[in-house]
């Protein structure tokens, strides 16, 4: 990466607080010069993530895996922390949260493909597991596992 493709950077090497709601969270990018076919998988896990319930304020928890085919554009990864933890205060049930993370990151960096896995724990003794994907992945690239396994509770 050159300093020309950080120099539009917001909050790479600043002092960056967390906005108030993931609506107002900047998700910056840079450049990607994709050098294979098939494409690259870049995955980001969140295992600590945030956000509140719409109805009773209580905190809800999850287990985040974003797996994407970058195209053009990378998600810059100081900009997905603040992106995320703009979350802690923002009340939206799971489905909401989970979709709108994957959206948001189509939306910055128009990617040959992205998929999304919410492992939420559970409140009120239900788990709850989100999964969105932009389509079927580009042909022969790489897919493991997300690695989160399925809510056991004391087994």
């Amino acid at each position: 990466m050159t300093s020309e493709s950080t120099e539009n950077l917001t909050q790479l090497g600043r002092d960056t607080r967390p906005t108030a709601s993931p609506e107002e969270a900047v998700l910056e990018t840079v450049p990607f010069a994709r050098r294979t076919d098939p494409g690259a998988v870049v995955r980001f896990t969140c295992p600590e993530f945030t956000s509140l319930c719409p109805v009773t304020g209580q905190p809800d928890f999850a287990h985040i895996v974003i797996d994407y085919v970058p195209n053009e554009r990378l998600v810059e990864s100081k900009s997905l922390k603040l992106f995320l933890t703009s979350f802690r205060n923002h009340g939206a049930f799971h489905e909401d949260c989970t979709v709108m993370i994957a959206q948001r990151i189509v939306e910055a960096t128009r990617p040959l493909w992205l998929r999304i896995g919410g492992y939420w724990y559970p409140r009120g003794g239900i788990p709850i597991d989100v999964f969105w994907q932009t389509g079927a992945p580009p042909a022969g690239v790489f897919l493991p596992d997300q690695g989160a396994p399925t809510y056991r509770g004391r087994g």
